[in-house]
């Protein structure tokens, strides 16, 4: 039985958090976030001195820290890359993490890890959450879906000429908003040595994500439905981009994002 409640954790200011990928987009948000809780809070990324892949600055980060969110990503996705990077990065942190005495590893991963194999990415994202499962270390690894913010990308990885090709497959997209307010709060919970899935509120499909997204944006490419087009190289089904049973749920409508998003950049 857990003996820590979550008001508990967030009541002590004295826990010093370290964010490895601080000044990313859901770093900067989460920092934000946590210190706006309290809590004593370092951005660590390779532009404020602190590497994971070199090392640099990685001890003198972690000293006295309580907890490490780590929600770096590869800066290349290339699948030799973007598994050297994993690896190397998941090694150094967690070692340091057991050198500092850190009592909480959480990490940010992508609901369906397991199911999308086929891509190199994923496979670096499973071989970073068996590197925590595997370190003595307390973890919770915080799956979550695809983000709004990301749906131009998908449109644009999809296009030749003007047709957007995409598979219908359903999906439960969140804004990153709501995943650093997740984050924030994991952060401060007991570690469940465990996964947790995040989703949007509202399931959509995929051809159906993007064409909303085209129209508000004016954009004339067309979507065009096909069962059989690959998602970053990866043919998908209902169950493959989508979370489990009773996941926690963002707050925030693809609606109601799109309309905020488009009337800023107009």
């Amino acid at each position: 039985m857990k003996t820590n409640t979550l008001s508990k954790r967030r009541i002590d200011k004295n826990a010093k958090i370290v964010v490895i990928g601080g000044s990313g987009l859901i770093g900067a948000k989460l920092v934000k976030n946590l210190r706006q809780q309290g809590h004593e809070v370092l951005p660590a990324s390779p532009s404020s001195g602190v590497n994971t892949i070199t090392g640099e600055g990685l001890a003198e980060a972690l000293e006295g820290a309580h907890v490490v969110v780590d929600v770096a990503n590869s800066p290349s996705f290339e699948d030799k890359a973007v598994l050297d990077f994993f690896e190397t990065s998941g090694r150094n942190l967690l070692a340091a993490e057991a050198t500092a005495g850190v009592g909480h590893h959480v990490a940010l991963s992508v609901v369906g890890t397991e199911r999308l194999l086929a891509s190199g990415y994923f496979r670096a994202k499973m071989a970073q959450e068996t590197l925590i499962k595997a370190s003595p270390i307390p973890y919770t690894i915080v799956r979550a879906t695809q983000f709004f913010e990301f749906v131009g990308g998908i449109a644009q990885s999809a296009t030749e000429g003007q047709t957007v090709r995409l598979s219908p497959a359903l999906m439960r997209p969140i804004v990153s908003d709501d995943v650093a307010a997740v984050m924030a709060n994991v952060a401060v919970e007991e570690p469940l040595n465990g996964t947790i899935e995040l989703a949007g509120p509202e399931p959509i499909r995929l051809d159906e994500l993007v064409r909303q997204f085209l129209r508000a944006n004016r954009d004339t490419r067309k979507v065009t439905t096909d069962v059989h087009a690959r998602y970053f190289g990866i043919e998908l089904n209902d169950q493959s981009l989508t979370p489990g049973k009773n996941p926690r749920l963002g707050v925030t409508r693809f609606e109601d994002w799109l309309s905020r998003s488009t009337t800023q950049h107009r």
